[in-house]
């Protein structure tokens, strides 16, 4: 065996990470996995590395596949299991994103009906002062999608992840180990698009939802008014309080993901944890 064939030998067994160039003599504690096909010293990368990089190509959508920039072989993500609450938040949210189309498109014709209703009744109180409807009544849409624009619940779990190692209780909810990844600033924050036909919805469906929850748990209120706010508030404040525990939660798993090797074993889990997906 020639000197220069003995050198190569050694040279691939050192692991070079490919994303910082660092070897194990520089961070001999750092976790290490070769995701891919790829040979040589492009093999290795740092396990924190490729989180990152991932996340750079994510930005924010964990649902986005992410490849081997050289080999073009998909990374094989796994996330921790969270429990039956967040899948079921999570399958919600799906539903309610798919269905906000047809029911904006329900609202579009239905609110063409009204508006030919309203301008019958406009006509026919002409008698009063026809103004103050015209004026007053259009304020009231506009002033709901207003109000579904502001996304209080980002404010609220930012000032909860700022001050949780202040209070014991919420260290269980939002985690502040300096060690862990999720304190880590620079994991991006997870994908939130403004959804229009979301908003839409969402704010011309509140007052029918107030009224309801209104009816249900302040029944002895004698004001109709009076209850249909209270029932919003309510509606808001429970419909809030589990946003923000989803989008934690979401953050909490995007924390925890692993990136795994690229073994026939871990593929074949992969492959089957989406045919589980797939049948659900």
């Amino acid at each position: 065996m020639t000197e220069e064939t003995s050198a190569q030998i050694i040279d691939d067994s050192k692991r070079y990470c490919w994303v910082c160039f660092a070897t194990d003599e520089d961070d001999r504690n750092a976790t290490w996995v070769h995701p891919c096909n790829c040979r040589g010293t492009t093999k290795w990368v740092h396990q924190a590395c490729i989180q990152r990089w991932v996340d750079e190509k994510q930005k924010g959508n964990t649902s986005t596949k992410v490849a081997c920039p050289q080999c073009n072989t998909e990374y094989i993500i796994v996330f921790p299991n969270m429990g039956p609450v967040i899948l079921v938040l999570d399958a919600v949210d799906n539903v309610i994103y798919k269905a906000c189309p047809f029911v904006a498109a329900g609202i579009v014709v239905g609110s063409i009906y009204w508006s030919a209703v309203t301008y019958g009744a406009v006509t026919v109180m002409q008698v009063t002062d026809p103004l103050v409807l015209l004026v007053g009544l259009p304020t009231i849409p506009i002033m709901l999608i207003l109000g579904k624009m502001v996304r209080w619940e980002d404010t609220v779990l930012a000032f909860l992840r700022r001050n949780s190692c202040k209070v014991p209780l919420l260290k269980h909810l939002f985690p502040c180990d300096g060690n862990d990844r999720t304190a880590n600033v620079d994991v991006p924050p997870l994908s939130d698009p403004v959804s229009a036909t979301r908003v839409l919805c969402s704010a011309l469906l509140l007052p029918t939802v107030a009224t309801i929850f209104g009816k249900l748990f302040f029944d002895s209120v004698p004001s109709n008014l009076q209850r249909t706010i209270l029932g919003g508030v309510a509606f808001i404040t429970i419909k809030g309080a589990l946003k923000i525990y989803h989008k934690q939660q979401q953050y909490v798993r995007q924390c925890q993901r692993k990136i795994l090797d690229y073994t026939d074993s871990n593929i074949n889990m992969a492959a089957s944890s989406t045919g589980d997906l797939a049948n659900q």
